[in-house]
């Protein structure tokens, strides 16, 4: 009798793609940063506004399609895509546009990873103790409101937004929500600036990114982020206990 059982992956396949995600961002970071910024995007802005007027649906597929790869392989380029988004669609529905593409891009490096490494990385972490342990249990326990947090957060970088819930496992439902609902905010405060660039480029300035920090916008991503870290809180309070 044969066994029919599947065998286990080679660690080299496993690992492929996050190698290639790798790979292409340590060379995009080094080839590819003239071309995703704010100097390349005023110098070719009549062009891409008159492709957008003449072939809409292409544009926004295309545009769409570039922000998937920007995120999923990590290149450098994603503030200024969101503002490319809303430079080229406005506000709405250029958010959506902004949302659905760093979020879909997200899904992809997180599926990677966890195919490549988070499986038997969260084994792992399931089987140590110490503090390794209480930082799996906690995350475990709380994990919508840890991934809210780390969308809400402006700290958080994106990349390792899109990494850490991978090592521990966390199911790609919950990852998925929490990143098309969590990115919202900063998406919605980062395409309104690019909808303003048009003023922007006449007067020969650079866009204000620091928006973000100000009260009016910082204040209520705050707020969201209390409100996700509550039930964590909640639950310790219970437990008469601190981490």
């Amino acid at each position: 009798m044969t066994d029919a059982s599947p065998q286990p992956r080679h660690p080299v396949l496993r690992r492929l793609p996050l190698i290639v995600i790798v790979t292409i961002a340590i060379v995009g970071a080094f080839t590819l940063r003239d071309y995703l910024s704010f100097a390349a995007l005023s110098e070719h802005r009549e062009a891409l506004i008159a492709y957008r007027d003449a072939h809409f649906l292409l544009a926004v597929l295309g545009f769409i399609a570039a922000y998937i790869a920007i995120v999923a392989l990590s290149l450098p380029g994603g503030t200024m895509a969101t503002l490319t988004g809303g430079f080229l669609f406005g506000v709405f529905p250029g958010v959506a546009f902004n949302v659905f593409g760093a979020g879909t891009g997200a899904v992809l490096i997180f599926l990677a990873a966890r195919w490549g490494l988070g499986e038997r990385l969260a084994a792992r972490m399931e089987g140590s103790e110490g503090i390794v342990k209480t930082i799996k249990d906690g995350i475990d326990e709380n994990q919508w409101s840890v991934l809210f947090l780390i969308r809400l957060v402006p700290i958080v970088p994106f990349f390792l937004a899109n990494l850490i819930p991978a090592m521990v496992d966390v199911p790609l439902r919950k990852f998925a929500v929490s990143t098309y609902l969590g990115i919202i905010p900063a998406g919605l405060v980062f395409t309104s600036i690019g909808a303003g660039l048009g003023e922007v480029f006449a007067r020969g300035a650079s866009p204000d990114l620091g928006i973000i920090f100000e009260p009016q916008i910082l204040l209520p991503i705050l707020g969201l982020s209390v409100l996700a870290a509550l039930p964590v809180a909640l639950k310790f309070i219970k437990k008469g206990s601190i981490i």
